[in-house]
C-alpha cells in the first residue's frame, strides 16, 4: 500500500512539475516591448496591447510629458519604439540631435484646422481680413501650408515649412497674417476672420477638427503624419514590425475613428511616401 502511495505521489509531482515547466515556458515566450508616448492618452495603445497579447507580445506603455524625452529614451535604449511625433518633427530632431532613429510605420494625422465664428466657407473670407496662426516655427510653417492648401495664399515651390509669412509669394485677398502663441489661437476667434488652431488645442477648446473647422488638413499632409519610430539597428525587428502591422489594421482604424470622432485620422501610407 505504501509503495502504491509513493508511486502515486511521484506521478502527481511529475505532472505538477511538467505543468509548471510549460507555464514557465509560455511566459518565457512572451516578448516585452516598451512603447514611449507623450501625454496620458493611451487609448489606442491599450487597444493594440490587447491584440498583441494574442501574438505573444506584452506592450508596456511609457508616458512622457514632453516631445524630447521619448526620442532621447529611444536612442538610449530605455524604450524599444515610440509613437508621438510627426514626420517633420522627427526629421528635424534626428538631424539636430544626431541620433540614429528611423520610422517603421505611419499612424495617424491629427489635423490642424482653420476655424471661424463669422464664416462657414473659406471662399467667404473677405479681402483684407486677419487670419491668426501659431507663432512657433514648425506650427507657423504648417499653418501657412494649410492656408495654401485652402487656396488663400501661395508659397515658394521650395518652401522649407519653417519660414514665416514674409515668404508668401501670392496673397490675392491681401490677408493679414497675425502670429500668436498657439494657446491664444482659439481665444481670438471673436476678433479675427479665422484662426488656425493646433489639433490638441482645438480639442481642448471643445472643437472636433473634422467637423467644426471650415478647412482642415487632408491625409495628403504627409510631413504631418504621425509615426512609429525605433533605432536604426532594430528597423527589421519582427516583433516591432508586428506591432506596426497591428496598428495599421482595419480594426485599429475603426477603433480610432469611433473613439476619436475625427480628432485623429488613421493614415497608413508606405514609408517611401514620407521620404523614407
Amino acid at each position: 500500500m505504501k509503495k502504491v502511495f509513493l508511486t502515486f505521489l511521484v506521478l502527481v509531482l511529475a505532472v505538477f512539475s511538467a505543468a509548471c515547466s510549460n507555464s514557465s515556458s509560455a511566459s518565457d515566450d512572451t516578448v516585452k516591448v516598451k512603447v514611449g508616448v507623450s501625454g496620458t492618452d493611451t487609448r489606442i495603445w491599450d487597444f493594440i496591447a490587447k491584440k498583441a497579447e494574442k501574438e505573444g507580445i506584452e506592450i508596456d506603455v511609457i508616458t512622457f510629458s514632453d516631445y524630447v524625452a521619448p526620442n532621447t529614451a529611444l536612442a538610449e535604449g530605455e524604450v524599444d519604439i515610440n509613437a508621438f511625433q510627426t514626420v517633420a518633427y522627427f526629421d528635424e530632431f534626428i538631424e539636430e540631435h544626431n541620433v540614429d532613429l528611423v520610422p517603421i510605420a505611419t499612424t495617424v494625422l491629427a489635423p490642424m484646422g482653420l476655424y471661424s465664428e463669422k464664416y462657414k466657407d473659406v471662399k467667404d473670407i473677405p479681402k483684407g481680413s486677419t487670419i491668426a496662426i501659431p507663432n512657433d516655427p514648425s506650427n507657423s510653417g504648417r499653418a501657412l501650408l494649410l492656408l495654401q492648401e485652402a487656396g488663400l495664399i501661395t508659397l515658394p515651390e521650395d518652401y522649407d515649412g519653417i519660414a514665416g509669412p514674409e515668404v508668401i509669394v501670392e496673397n490675392p485677398k491681401n490677408l493679414k497674417i497675425e502670429q500668436l502663441v498657439a494657446a491664444q489661437t482659439p481665444r481670438v476667434l471673436p476678433d479675427v476672420a479665422a484662426s488656425i488652431i493646433n489639433n490638441g488645442i482645438a480639442v481642448d477648446a471643445g472643437f472636433t477638427p473634422t467637423k467644426d473647422s471650415i478647412f482642415h488638413e487632408s491625409a495628403t499632409a504627409l510631413p504631418y503624419l504621425n509615426i512609429i519610430a525605433t533605432r536604426a539597428e532594430d528597423k527589421d525587428n519582427k516583433t516591432y514590425n508586428k506591432i506596426a502591422e497591428l496598428y495599421q489594421s482595419d480594426d485599429t482604424a475603426e477603433f480610432i475613428e469611433k473613439e476619436y470622432k475625427g480628432n485623429m485620422i488613421p493614415t497608413f501610407v508606405p514609408l517611401s511616401e514620407i521620404g523614407w
